[in-house]
């Protein structure tokens, strides 16, 4: 694939779970993208950068070959690819705290299930690396069935006794008589950085690309909170707003002794949140969404 050197790239899912969500992050970041759903690639108007859709098993491969300088992709598959390698040829910079599943060991319904079970059995996974690595912590010597798609059949065709795929509700293997039973790894999407050197002003688009995809990321929980207190109230109060650094506190003109409180909460805020802040002596609470945040 050729690309323009003098543009950003970043590589995300052409389809599946994380199609959707990718797209929105990008668009948070205001990005306004060109090209339809079916287009390979998209071309951002207001930003020099490009977007690589391609299936979710290529992305660390694009990333750490510097064909694409970020991706985002799912941690399971980051992992998978990572073992595969003598070195880390990809950064992760963070979280993004959507496409959260499980990889699970899971057996028929109904085995009262222990780990060393697995020994000497044959597993069908779509991550035979993970699998392995995962065996080899517990010192399990099994047969690992690499399998494409469809590993829940597995059990039921007689070609492994259990199976290590990924898991989000439970609807799939319980429809197939199968229970998960066990952890290999939780992931969520998450965004990569290459590791080969990158110009001066590429890296400083990506920089400031990393710094807008924080600051969606920030907004995502994050509620604006204000509300009028007692003084009295202010220390309870500030113990109360959930992860909140230190608010703002103005007097209220014509009301000595009572005060404006304004915070920026960092976490999600309950209505069990507002009672208890309303026992505290607060009142006239609002809480606002927060549209963009530049950390």
């Amino acid at each position: 694939m050729v690309t323009d050197r003098s543009r950003l790239h970043i590589a995300v899912q052409k389809s599946g779970r994380l199609f959707e969500q990718s797209r929105d992050l990008l668009k948070g970041a205001g990005l306004k993208l060109q090209g339809g759903k079916n287009a390979l690639t998209a071309r951002a108007e207001n930003f020099p950068l490009d977007v690589m859709f391609v299936r979710d098993d290529d992305i660390p491969t694009f990333v750490a070959d510097g064909v694409c300088e970020l991706g985002i992709c799912g941690q399971n598959v980051l992992e998978e690819y990572a073992l595969g390698q003598a070195a880390r040829r990809v950064r992760t910079v963070t979280n993004l705290g959507f496409g959260r599943c499980t990889l699970k060991i899971a057996a028929p319904d109904g085995v009262v299930y222990k780990t060393e079970m697995l020994a000497g059995q044959r597993i069908a996974t779509s991550y035979p690396r993970l699998l392995a690595h995962f065996l080899a912590e517990r010192a399990i010597e099994a047969e690992i069935v690499p399998m494409k798609g469809a590993v829940e059949l597995a059990p039921r065709l007689g070609i492994a006794k259990f199976i290590c795929d990924l898991v989000s509700t439970g609807a799939t293997l319980e429809a197939n008589g199968l229970a998960a039973v066990e952890t290999v790894l939780a992931s969520e999407a998450v965004l990569v950085r290459t590791l080969k050197p990158m110009a001066p002003a590429l890296a400083e688009r990506a920089d400031a690309l990393l710094t807008r995809i924080d600051g969606v990321i920030a907004t995502q929980e994050s509620k604006y909170i204000v509300l009028n207190a007692p003084k009295a109230a202010l220390i309870e109060i500030a113990r109360i707003l959930p992860g909140a650094e230190a608010p703002t506190v103005v007097p209220l003109a014509g009301r000595p002794g009572h005060y404006a409180v304004q915070a920026v909460c960092q976490e999600s805020v309950f209505w069990e949140t507002l009672e208890k802040l309303k026992a505290a002596g607060a009142s006239a609470i609002l809480v606002m969404p927060i549209e963009k945040m530049m950390l």
